[in-house]
């Protein structure tokens, strides 16, 4: 059975393939019931979450355990990949939605983005016992780099609880993999193209695992197209060398923050850096329609 909703801001679609459609359509129910719950716990706008409660009052006790992976998850990827990974980009992101949301066509000024910068370091969040605290005053963290993957792993787990051993989900480009498709065939996943023309730059052939694609043409907070959802941490500003990076992991959740990494890093570092890391494989598509395959 094949059902597509929407959820966590995309369309999430999942595949199962089970001898008893009732246990097939019971446990894709309860795993769209997972990501519904998950996803409202780790969004950031509903004020009732405990990370809306962290950005609001700059620390939080008795993190659930959920947000508290996550994060640690993201902390541990912030030091991998020497700070291109970076949940406490909010700042900035907050400042070019505030700035294009009021309808002017100007970006911050500089002294308005080093200011925002200057809330945005990682090693800045402390994460003890369960509490969770940001050590100054200003800072906030927003999981839309890692959580969408970490989600689809849930949903995955949950599937896989039901003894749905051969499944397929795919959440806006965080896709997750079990076991095979009809006719023991490996999933078939063709890599967005970002001209969304269907010159797909790769088709990979999966059973167990995951990829995630992060791309500069989805979302933007201005009309010209020069500033989009990715953020550098570095620079505040986003990165311009790649048009899309796709990474192969083991869990949805790695290949979502690394495929972020990479794009923030531009091509080659990138490429570089995925190849230093065990069971990873990336593809980026950058500047003049250039793949580079690690």
């Amino acid at each position: 059975i094949s059902k597509t909703r929407l959820a966590m801001g995309t369309f999430v679609s999942m595949t199962l393939l089970h001898s008893s459609r009732d246990q097939a359509e019971d446990a894709m129910g309860e795993a769209f019931f997972e990501i519904d719950r998950l996803s409202r716990s780790m969004s950031r706008f509903d004020e009732t979450t405990a990370v809306a409660q962290l950005n609001r009052e700059g620390f939080l006790k008795d993190v659930p355990p959920e947000v508290g992976e996550v994060v640690k998850r993201a902390l541990k990827y912030y030091r991998v990949s020497n700070g291109a990974f970076d949940i406490s980009v909010k700042p900035v992101v907050d400042l070019f939605k505030e700035k294009f949301s009021q309808g002017q066509k100007m970006p911050p000024t500089e002294g308005e983005l080093q200011e925002a910068l200057s809330l945005v370091n990682a090693s800045n969040i402390e994460f003890e016992g369960s509490t969770l605290r940001f050590k100054h005053p200003g800072m906030g963290i927003t999981l839309d780099g890692i959580a969408k993957g970490y989600i689809v792993d849930r949903a995955s787990h949950v599937l896989a609880r039901y003894r749905i051993k051969n499944h397929l989900i795919n959440a806006g480009g965080d896709i997750r993999t079990m076991g095979h498709k009809r006719d023991n065939k490996p999933w078939t996943i063709a890599v967005q193209d970002p001209q969304k023309k269907k010159h797909y730059p790769d088709i990979i052939h999966m059973t167990d695992g995951a990829i995630a694609t992060s791309g500069n043409y989805e979302i933007y907070f201005d009309k010209e197209k020069m500033f989009h959802h990715i953020v550098n941490p570095s620079t505040g500003l986003s990165p311009h060398e790649s048009t899309s990076v796709s990474v192969i992991a083991e869990t949805a959740m790695d290949a979502d923050a690394l495929s972020t990494s990479v794009f923030v890093m531009n091509p080659e570092p990138g490429t570089r850096f995925i190849n230093s890391l065990p069971k990873c494989e990336s593809l980026v598509v950058a500047k003049g329609n250039r793949n580079i395959k690690s």
